[in-house]
């Protein structure tokens, strides 16, 4: 996810962050190229916090949907959510009040999970199994569940505007290319457990 933030990004906040690992890689890889990043993190684990406080320079622990309120205004160039809006009751929510804490221009790169992975969708037409597990699409946590046509219903309702999506982590299997060749292509988004979306602010006259 670290190639979707723009290469101009130098005041970051990663929602979601972690032990920080994501915004540690980043500062790493940007400072090879002579920039160096102003990096925020949130995270609702206090023991992940913790170890996040030793890579970036402000990490609030908590809620993210309580903790954005202390966020400053206009402040930041990108806002990073990997894999943390579907864990969330009202994700459309923390999209609107994350809009405030961007700059104008400001940019939003999110992954999330895509419901209509081909195992998962065989495991529910051809099994009958929906059971769910400690992680992946139908992890214990996740409230909300997204397609890839749907993510961009869910930023629209957020006050973004899509620009990029490309799936990740393809599956190679030949049973998904078998289904695929059948159905004449059409079962393309199928193949990714997850879509990168990167995303801009849409003003209040375009909404």
């Amino acid at each position: 996810m670290r190639a979707y933030v723009p290469q101009d990004a130098r005041v970051i906040l990663d929602v979601g962050c972690g032990d920080g690992s994501f915004g540690a890689g980043l500062r790493d890889e940007r400072r090879t190229a002579g920039h160096e990043l102003e990096l925020w993190g949130l995270e609702l684990d206090p023991q992940a916090a913790a170890r996040a406080v030793e890579r970036l320079d402000h990490v609030l622990a908590g809620s993210a949907t309580e903790r954005v309120a202390e966020l400053p205004d206009a402040y930041f160039d990108c806002v990073v959510l990997n894999d943390v809006l579907e864990h969330l009751a009202w994700p459309e929510e923390l999209l609107r009040d994350l809009r405030r804490v961007l700059k104008p221009g400001g940019i939003l790169v999110a992954s999330i999970p895509n419901v209509r992975h081909f195992f998962n969708v065989w495991d529910l037409v051809v099994r009958g199994d929906w059971e769910y597990r400690d992680e992946g699409i139908r992890d214990r946590t996740h409230l909300r569940f997204f397609t890839r046509t749907s993510m961009r219903g869910l930023l629209a309702r957020g006050g973004f505007r899509l620009l990029r999506q490309e799936g990740l982590n393809p599956t190679g299997s030949w049973k998904f290319h078998a289904c695929n060749l059948l159905c004449l292509g059409r079962l393309g988004d199928m193949r990714y457990l997850q879509f990168a979306c990167v995303a801009e602010l849409v003003g209040e006259g375009d909404r």
